[in-house]
């Protein structure tokens, strides 16, 4: 049987029951004051399903499960949205929102804005605190795509591409940023930030990542510029690997990401990474770590004129 097929992805009342379990394990929390277990339900026939009031003496105001989440005020059935969040966690390279509006069968301008919203659930989730640590080796590099807004395509370089910088530790998770420029005023305070000090890191030979010995446990490079791409455990090959999905993903789904939006389509990928089969997770438990992240991050912008995707 279809995974699609399950009944909280079927029906709308059972899609809200399962988000609830998800939200909230250990009952229903007030989004408007953060009170637990001080809320009775509304089940009167003018209450919509799912209807709760909580009785704190500064609050009592009425929510539920979608309050203060990226689904709010959404007119789309809950179990669509949960459709849409599988779609998008279990598909590696991504899924268009020409895809979703085929397949979910709403229109290409509500699973445009749908897709945003469950990207922007996916930012930041499941990663904390800074990636390696004592003998752990993190890979930093960076890759370009696309073209800036007001540049002319330069024959001798990258610079009217869009840059993207990641790091990956090894057997590890994944953070990747769009960044203005390639220059160790840009690239080295995100390292700084994001890798622990106690870290081996391995880059390339470009000069943005000079005298990293000083903020990490040891630095080393490889020469792609002589050919070389390993030299025992230094190398590169883990980040590559990173940037490779997510090449094939912005050009063989995507096609064209603007500029503006172009971070959260990194984050989205992130996401996935970071979440991967190898790290032993699935798909519904790829999907349900999306929902679990959907709190505190309204999107209210209207579509503005991008590509199709």
């Amino acid at each position: 049987m279809s995974l699609l097929n399950q009944p909280h992805f079927q029906d709308a009342d059972k899609a809200r029951e399962y988000l609830e379990s998800l939200r909230w394990p250990n009952g229903p929390i007030c989004p408007h004051c953060g009170t637990i277990g001080q809320h009775w339900k509304l089940e009167g026939e003018s209450h919509r399903p799912g209807l709760w009031k909580c009785s704190a003496n500064a609050c009592r105001q009425q929510f539920s499960v979608t309050v203060g989440t990226v689904f709010e005020r959404s007119k789309i059935a809950i179990n669509v949205w949960l459709q849409a969040a599988y779609l998008m966690a279990s598909s590696k390279k991504g899924i268009s929102a020409h895809q979703l509006h085929r397949t979910l069968g709403v229109t290409y301008k509500t699973a445009w804005f749908m897709a945003h919203r469950i990207r922007e659930a996916m930012k930041g989730g499941s990663v904390f605190g800074p990636l390696g640590g004592s003998g752990k080796t993190i890979e930093a590099d960076e890759t370009y795509w696309g073209q800036k807004e007001g540049k002319r395509r330069n024959k001798r370089g990258p610079h009217h591409k869009n840059a993207i910088f990641a790091l990956v530790e090894r057997k590890g998770m994944v953070r990747a940023f769009h960044v203005p420029t390639v220059n160790g005023d840009t690239l080295r305070p995100i390292l700084r930030k994001h890798a622990s000090h106690l870290s081996t890191v391995y880059t390339d030979e470009s000069k943005a990542y000079t005298h990293l010995n000083r903020d990490f446990y040891e630095h080393d490079t490889v020469a792609h510029s002589r050919g070389e791409y390993a030299r025992g455990p230094v190398s590169t090959n883990a980040v590559e690997g990173y940037f490779s999905i997510l090449k094939r993903g912005l050009i063989g789904t995507y096609h064209h990401v603007s500029e503006a939006h172009l971070q959260r389509y990194v984050s989205e990928f992130d996401f996935r990474y970071n979440n991967r089969t190898a790290m032993g997770v699935n798909d519904t438990q790829r999907a349900n770590a999306v929902l679990k992240e959907i709190g505190g991050k309204r999107l209210t912008y209207r579509r503005t004129n991008e590509a199709a995707q």
